[in-house]
Protein backbone atom coordinates (compact mmCIF):
# COMPACT_ATOMS: atom_id res chain seq x y z
CA UNK A 1 0.00 0.00 0.00
CA UNK A 2 2.82 2.39 0.92
CA UNK A 3 4.50 1.72 -2.42
CA UNK A 4 1.24 2.44 -4.27
CA UNK A 5 0.82 5.76 -2.41
CA UNK A 6 4.41 6.72 -3.19
CA UNK A 7 3.85 5.95 -6.86
CA UNK A 8 0.68 8.04 -6.90
CA UNK A 9 2.52 10.93 -5.25
CA UNK A 10 5.30 10.67 -7.83
CA UNK A 11 2.76 10.77 -10.67
CA UNK A 12 1.05 13.82 -9.11
CA UNK A 13 4.35 15.68 -8.78
CA UNK A 14 5.22 14.87 -12.40
CA UNK A 15 1.81 16.12 -13.57
CA UNK A 16 2.28 19.41 -11.72
CA UNK A 17 5.77 19.79 -13.17
CA UNK A 18 4.50 19.17 -16.71
CA UNK A 19 1.65 21.66 -16.22
CA UNK A 20 3.99 24.38 -14.97
CA UNK A 21 6.48 23.65 -17.73
CA UNK A 22 3.78 23.90 -20.39
CA UNK A 23 2.55 27.18 -18.93
CA UNK A 24 6.09 28.56 -18.88
CA UNK A 25 6.70 27.38 -22.44
CA UNK A 26 3.49 29.09 -23.55
CA UNK A 27 4.70 32.36 -22.04
CA UNK A 28 8.09 31.98 -23.71
CA UNK A 29 6.47 31.18 -27.08
CA UNK A 30 3.69 33.76 -27.02
CA UNK A 31 5.08 36.44 -24.72
CA UNK A 32 3.29 37.96 -21.78
CA UNK A 33 -0.50 37.98 -21.66
CA UNK A 34 -2.79 41.01 -21.62
CA UNK A 35 -5.18 41.85 -18.78
CA UNK A 36 -8.44 43.47 -19.79
CA UNK A 37 -10.60 43.41 -16.66
CA UNK A 38 -10.59 43.52 -12.85
CA UNK A 39 -10.71 39.70 -12.88
CA UNK A 40 -7.08 39.75 -14.06
CA UNK A 41 -7.66 36.81 -16.39
CA UNK A 42 -4.56 36.48 -18.60
CA UNK A 43 -5.31 36.60 -22.32
CA UNK A 44 -2.86 35.80 -25.09
CA UNK A 45 -4.10 37.78 -28.09
CA UNK A 46 -2.43 37.57 -31.48
CA UNK A 47 -1.80 40.82 -33.41
CA UNK A 48 -3.85 39.41 -36.28
CA UNK A 49 -6.85 38.76 -34.02
CA UNK A 50 -9.88 41.11 -34.23
CA UNK A 51 -9.61 41.40 -30.45
CA UNK A 52 -6.13 42.89 -30.59
CA UNK A 53 -7.41 46.42 -31.26
CA UNK A 54 -9.76 46.09 -28.27
CA UNK A 55 -7.08 45.40 -25.65
CA UNK A 56 -7.56 47.57 -22.57
CA UNK A 57 -5.18 50.55 -22.34
CA UNK A 58 -4.51 53.06 -19.57
CA UNK A 59 -6.06 56.38 -20.65
CA UNK A 60 -4.51 59.84 -20.47
CA UNK A 61 -3.67 61.12 -17.01
CA UNK A 62 -1.88 64.04 -15.40
CA UNK A 63 -0.41 64.05 -11.89
CA UNK A 64 2.42 65.84 -10.08
CA UNK A 65 5.56 64.15 -8.78
CA UNK A 66 7.76 64.79 -5.75
CA UNK A 67 9.64 67.52 -7.62
CA UNK A 68 6.53 69.42 -8.62
CA UNK A 69 6.81 68.17 -12.22
CA UNK A 70 3.86 67.06 -14.32
CA UNK A 71 3.83 63.33 -15.07
CA UNK A 72 1.41 62.31 -17.79
CA UNK A 73 0.91 59.97 -20.71
CA UNK A 74 3.80 61.59 -22.59
CA UNK A 75 6.12 60.74 -19.69
CA UNK A 76 5.46 57.03 -20.07
CA UNK A 77 5.01 56.94 -23.85
CA UNK A 78 6.99 53.99 -25.18
CA UNK A 79 8.18 53.13 -21.66
CA UNK A 80 7.66 50.02 -19.59
CA UNK A 81 6.48 50.97 -16.12
CA UNK A 82 5.29 49.52 -12.83
CA UNK A 83 2.45 51.32 -11.04
CA UNK A 84 1.22 50.98 -7.48
CA UNK A 85 -0.81 52.89 -4.88
CA UNK A 86 0.48 53.95 -1.47
CA UNK A 87 0.30 56.69 1.16
CA UNK A 88 3.21 58.05 3.14
CA UNK A 89 1.65 57.61 6.59
CA UNK A 90 0.85 53.94 5.95
CA UNK A 91 2.41 51.61 8.49
CA UNK A 92 1.15 48.28 7.18
CA UNK A 93 1.74 47.12 3.60
CA UNK A 94 3.24 50.31 2.15
CA UNK A 95 6.71 50.11 3.73
CA UNK A 96 7.18 46.63 2.29
CA UNK A 97 5.91 47.77 -1.11
CA UNK A 98 8.33 50.70 -1.06
CA UNK A 99 11.22 48.36 -0.19
CA UNK A 100 10.26 46.04 -3.04
CA UNK A 101 9.80 48.88 -5.52
CA UNK A 102 13.32 49.97 -4.63
CA UNK A 103 14.53 46.52 -5.70
CA UNK A 104 13.13 47.28 -9.14
CA UNK A 105 14.62 50.76 -9.13
CA UNK A 106 18.07 49.41 -8.31
CA UNK A 107 17.81 46.70 -10.96
CA UNK A 108 16.85 49.11 -13.76
CA UNK A 109 18.52 52.27 -12.49
CA UNK A 110 20.46 52.78 -15.73
CA UNK A 111 17.66 51.65 -18.03
CA UNK A 112 15.79 54.64 -19.44
CA UNK A 113 13.07 52.36 -20.84
CA UNK A 114 11.79 51.45 -17.36
CA UNK A 115 9.91 53.76 -14.96
CA UNK A 116 8.15 53.41 -11.61
CA UNK A 117 4.94 55.26 -10.63
CA UNK A 118 3.69 55.27 -7.04
CA UNK A 119 0.37 57.12 -6.65
CA UNK A 120 -0.69 58.49 -3.26
CA UNK A 121 -4.21 57.51 -2.23
CA UNK A 122 -4.23 60.34 0.33
CA UNK A 123 -3.20 63.21 -1.96
CA UNK A 124 -4.84 65.75 0.35
CA UNK A 125 -2.08 64.92 2.86
CA UNK A 126 0.69 63.83 0.51
CA UNK A 127 1.45 67.12 -1.22
CA UNK A 128 4.63 67.79 -3.17
CA UNK A 129 6.62 68.80 -0.10
CA UNK A 130 5.61 65.65 1.80
CA UNK A 131 6.40 63.42 -1.16
CA UNK A 132 9.76 65.09 -1.70
CA UNK A 133 10.78 64.38 1.90
CA UNK A 134 9.45 60.84 1.64
CA UNK A 135 11.35 60.27 -1.61
CA UNK A 136 14.56 61.45 0.05
CA UNK A 137 13.96 59.17 3.03
CA UNK A 138 13.23 56.12 0.88
CA UNK A 139 15.94 56.67 -1.72
CA UNK A 140 13.65 57.32 -4.68
CA UNK A 141 15.69 58.48 -7.68
CA UNK A 142 14.22 61.47 -9.53
CA UNK A 143 13.29 60.70 -13.11
CA UNK A 144 13.20 56.97 -12.45
CA UNK A 145 10.66 56.67 -9.63
CA UNK A 146 7.79 59.16 -9.57
CA UNK A 147 5.79 59.61 -6.37
CA UNK A 148 2.52 61.10 -7.56
CA UNK A 149 -0.11 63.36 -6.06
CA UNK A 150 -3.02 65.23 -7.58
CA UNK A 151 -6.78 65.29 -7.74
CA UNK A 152 -8.10 62.52 -5.47
CA UNK A 153 -11.06 61.69 -7.67
CA UNK A 154 -8.78 61.32 -10.68
CA UNK A 155 -6.36 59.06 -8.79
CA UNK A 156 -9.13 56.83 -7.46
CA UNK A 157 -10.84 56.64 -10.82
CA UNK A 158 -7.74 55.57 -12.73
CA UNK A 159 -6.74 53.18 -9.95
CA UNK A 160 -10.08 51.36 -9.74
CA UNK A 161 -11.43 51.60 -13.27
CA UNK A 162 -8.25 51.49 -15.36
CA UNK A 163 -5.51 49.72 -13.38
CA UNK A 164 -8.13 47.53 -11.65
CA UNK A 165 -5.98 48.08 -8.56
CA UNK A 166 -8.79 47.38 -6.10
CA UNK A 167 -9.87 44.18 -7.88
CA UNK A 168 -13.65 43.62 -7.99
CA UNK A 169 -14.21 45.31 -4.62
CA UNK A 170 -12.72 48.56 -5.84
CA UNK A 171 -14.17 48.30 -9.33
CA UNK A 172 -17.74 47.91 -8.16
CA UNK A 173 -17.41 49.94 -4.95
CA UNK A 174 -18.10 53.60 -4.38
CA UNK A 175 -15.71 56.05 -5.99
CA UNK A 176 -14.59 57.46 -2.62
CA UNK A 177 -14.13 54.08 -0.87
CA UNK A 178 -10.60 54.01 0.52
CA UNK A 179 -8.15 52.22 -1.73
CA UNK A 180 -5.54 50.01 -0.08
CA UNK A 181 -4.06 47.40 -2.39
CA UNK A 182 -0.79 45.49 -2.55
CA UNK A 183 -0.93 45.10 -6.34
CA UNK A 184 1.96 46.09 -8.58
CA UNK A 185 0.76 46.62 -12.17
CA UNK A 186 3.14 46.14 -15.12
CA UNK A 187 2.30 48.30 -18.14
CA UNK A 188 3.96 48.13 -21.55
CA UNK A 189 4.96 50.90 -23.94
CA UNK A 190 1.49 50.86 -25.52
CA UNK A 191 -0.21 51.47 -22.13
CA UNK A 192 -1.48 47.87 -21.87
CA UNK A 193 -1.48 45.88 -18.61
CA UNK A 194 0.88 42.91 -18.95
CA UNK A 195 1.30 41.68 -15.38
CA UNK A 196 -0.12 41.83 -11.85
CA UNK A 197 1.92 40.99 -8.76
CA UNK A 198 1.79 41.02 -4.98
CA UNK A 199 3.95 44.01 -4.11
CA UNK A 200 4.49 42.91 -0.52
CA UNK A 201 6.34 39.73 -1.51
CA UNK A 202 10.02 40.16 -2.36
CA UNK A 203 10.19 37.02 -4.52
CA UNK A 204 7.54 38.57 -6.79
CA UNK A 205 10.11 41.18 -7.76
CA UNK A 206 12.09 38.42 -9.45
CA UNK A 207 9.04 37.65 -11.56
CA UNK A 208 8.53 41.32 -12.43
CA UNK A 209 12.17 41.65 -13.44
CA UNK A 210 11.86 38.60 -15.72
CA UNK A 211 8.66 39.98 -17.24
CA UNK A 212 10.19 43.42 -17.84
CA UNK A 213 13.07 41.75 -19.65
CA UNK A 214 10.51 39.81 -21.72
CA UNK A 215 8.75 43.07 -22.64
CA UNK A 216 12.06 44.65 -23.63
CA UNK A 217 12.69 41.71 -25.97
CA UNK A 218 9.17 42.10 -27.35
CA UNK A 219 9.85 45.75 -28.10
CA UNK A 220 13.09 44.88 -29.84
CA UNK A 221 11.38 42.28 -32.03
CA UNK A 222 8.81 44.87 -33.11
CA UNK A 223 11.60 47.30 -33.98
CA UNK A 224 13.38 44.69 -36.05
Amino acid sequence: MKRVLNNRWTVLVLMIFVFLSCDKNKEEDEGLPFFNSFEFTPEWISPDSPEFSKIHTIPDFSFTNQNGEIVNQKTVEGKIYVANFIFTSCGSICPKMIDNMKILQDKFIDDSEVLLLSHSVTPEKDNVAVLKEYAKEKGCVSGKWHLLTGDKEAIYSIAKKQYFAGDSIGYFGKANDFLHTENFILVDGKHRIRGVYNGTVAVEMDRIIEDIITLKKEKQVLKD
